[in-house]
């Protein structure tokens, strides 16, 4: 039996490895999908849509402005933090074609949250959307952040369109907080002036830094994962083998509700750009009745999500009321699909939720369930040119699973080893080390793997709380609560949740007696973000301990529901 028995497993049409990529950098990727799919539509958002040729004309445009910033050379950090908006895939693609590196950031970060980004990643500019400039103005003081380039929501869309509505978000809707950063440039001003020049060549490899994509880490201390474009490339490749098979060039229309500064959707939507695929950027995916009715506008054929949207869309009324007969390919990742999910999804839309894996340390691919396969509570095959092995702590690998026996003696951590895996982390030589051991990467996941090579996730290493695919740290938002002067000590875990999954629990020992639930709740709004802040809390008189003091959540999470 070979080592490797997944490959077994293979659908016919999988190879094992993936050819080298013809293209050098995601620029060359970008350029040659723009010749091929000039006329063809690329990204729609709030009823506008850009061609391939737009797209490259204002990314192009962008690049220039980046270029003739003072201070700013190839290869220095620029920082997106906007909501899904067609000014995304402009920048983002501006900051690739400029020889520069992109550093996503969530849009909803605290100034707390987002000063401690931009301080790591040492960007040299930052993009924002206004609704969130105040955010950035706070944050701003001491940083070295020498150019801000601002955007209103719709300042890609044609007049008297663009008017209205950046009026109605300012004035009407009062979705603007009042801000003031010196110096700042419109994001149409920076078209207008990059318009004026030529881009100059750049030369860029596969070794060279595409994305500094910020995870948390096992300890809540912010981590730059440091994705060449080798690695994207090769992920694409990797990915696009596995969800592609049905596809037809410049045919194909994606629906993107996640993020694009999350990894799964950013990887997702430049492997549907390959295909000349029009991507539908949805900018406010909370919003479920909306949400249905921008499907309802599409014969749409590829979907990608977590578990929470889907649950939700199936609950929402007029979602089974949709044409899914173009729809094709409906991947989930971020955090597992449930079965009960599933299934009803596969009834109510005649197409099957393929599950896959991944990290954002890993660009994000690293296992998927082959197309068209029911839910069968995995998380699928190691992908083309992927090596998954399970190892117990001492890094020594474990046996396959088959079917019999004590499943203790076969789980353990998850390891990956691959083109898509990162270099390491940006200036943290010591964390690197703590997880790539001899070309692995320890995913701190736990699971086991079974003798047909599919994996299943059993457990997470560390404590870490998974809210709608996005990971919360217990120790970042411990050490912020305990900065509180009503506090004493404190610990967090991961609660069960019908919508999100899970949901942070706050359990408190309290030092002033008059500390209430809503001083702690208006607290957390200051310091953390949405998906971060504690949805319950509870005030107790002590915290369960090990002998040598150290808090047991593993205690608290164990404990029966109330």
């Amino acid at each position: 039996m070979s080592e490797k028995v997944w490959l077994d497993s293979y659908p016919a049409n999988i190879p094992a490895e993936i050819a080298s990529s013809p293209f050098s950098s995601l620029p060359e990727l970008i350029d040659n999908t723009v010749r091929k799919f000039a006329d063809k539509p690329a990204f729609s958002n709030l009823g506008q849509t850009l061609t391939f040729s737009e797209l490259d004309r204002l990314s192009r445009d962008f690049a220039v402005f980046l270029q003739g910033l003072p201070g700013v050379s190839q290869g220095d950090r620029v920082a997106i933090m906007l909501p899904n908006l067609l000014q995304y895939p402009v920048a983002l693609f501006g900051i690739l074609r400029a020889g520069m590196t992109v550093v996503n950031v969530n849009p909803l970060y605290t100034a707390r949250e987002l000063r401690v980004q931009l301080k790591d990643s040492g960007a040299k500019a930052i993009v924002v959307v206004e609704n969130f400039a105040r955010t950035l103005q706070e944050a701003l003081p001491g940083l070295g952040v020498e150019h801000v380039i601002t955007t209103q929501i719709g300042d890609l869309l044609p007049a008297p369109k663009r008017w209205l509505v950046n009026f109605a978000i300012k004035y009407v809707k009062k979705m603007v907080p009042g801000w003031r950063i010196d110096k700042a440039c419109s994001f149409n001003r920076a078209l207008a002036d990059g318009a004026k020049s030529e881009l100059s060549p750049v030369k860029i490899g596969p070794e060279d830094l595409a994305f500094l994509q910020y995870t948390g880490g096992t300890t809540g201390i912010a981590k730059g994962a440091m994705l060449t474009h080798g690695n994207l490339l090769a992920n694409l490749e990797q990915v696009s083998l596995w969800i592609s098979a049905s596809f037809k060039e410049g045919r194909e229309i994606a629906i993107a509700p996640l993020p694009m500064y999350h990894i799964f959707c950013l990887t997702s939507t430049l492997g549907f750009m390959k295909w000349g695929s029009l991507i539908v950027l949805i900018a406010n995916p909370r919003d479920l009745p909306g949400l249905v009715k921008e499907l309802g506008r599409w014969k749409f054929s590829v979907l990608t999500g977590v578990n929470t949207l889907f649950n939700a869309l199936l609950n929402t009324s007029g979602f089974d009321k949709l044409d899914f007969s173009a729809l094709k390919v409906v991947v989930g990742g971020g955090a597992a699909v449930q079965e009960s999910v599933a299934k009803r999804w596969q009834e109510v839309t005649g197409t099957h939720l393929t599950e896959a894996y991944g990290l954002t340390e890993t660009s994000p691919g690293v296992c998927c369930t082959p197309l068209g396969d029911p839910w069968n509570g995995t998380i699928g095959l190691p992908v083309t040119s992927t090596e998954v092995s399970i190892r117990d702590e001492d890094f020594k690998k474990l046996p396959l699973w088959n079917g019999e026996g004590d499943i203790a003696r076969h789980t353990g951590e998850i390891c990956v080893r691959g083109p898509q895996v990162m270099r390491g982390y940006w200036n943290k030589p010591e964390e690197t080390a703590k997880v790539i051991h001899d070309g692995w990467l320890k995913t701190g996941d736990v699971g086991h793997m079974n003798v047909r090579g599919y994996i299943t996730l059993t457990d997470r290493k560390k404590d870490m709380i998974l809210v709608s695919g996005f990971n919360v740290y217990p120790n970042e938002i411990e050490n912020i609560v305990m900065m509180h002067p009503g506090v004493e000590e404190c610990a967090v875990i991961g609660v069960p949740d019908e919508k999100s999954g899970e949901a942070v629990k706050l359990v408190i020992v309290r030092k002033d007696s008059k500390l209430s639930k809503g001083d702690v709740v208006k607290y957390c709004d200051t310091q953390l973000t949405g998906y971060k802040r504690p949805r319950h809390i509870e005030f107790r008189d002590s915290l369960p301990k090990t002998p040598i003091g150290k808090i047991l959540r593993r205690e608290l999470r164990d404990e029966p529901a109330d």
